[in-house]
């Protein structure tokens, strides 16, 4: 899917028991993506979203105190993560 050009979002609750944060990241090494931005914390509302980071042809991104259904835990969040997604942005700084 990189490869043909498309985006790619990958995003996590950071307290999912089905699919943990540490295990997408370990999976998402194995792919030797090429970092394009460091690791930064994101926001909704002037509060943290929790923390992203962009590859080359991927973004990943976690979401604080979401669980495996993030819309269901983090609705809020959740928008903005699609919004950034829909418009092809970074999440927010700030």
């Amino acid at each position: 899917m990189i490869a043909g050009g498309l985006r790619v979002w990958v995003f996590s609750g950071d307290v999912d028991s089905v699919v943990p944060v540490t295990a997408t990241r370990y999976s998402l090494a194995q792919l030797k993506l090429t970092p394009k931005i460091p690791w930064y914390p994101w926001y909704v509302k002037k509060q943290v979203g929790e923390w992203t980071e962009v590859y080359e042809g991927l973004t990943f991104a976690t979401v604080r105190e979401a669980g495996h259904e993030v819309p269901l835990f983090k609705p809020r969040a959740a928008l903005r993560l699609f919004k950034s997604f829909l418009r092809g942005e970074p999440l927010p700084k700030s």
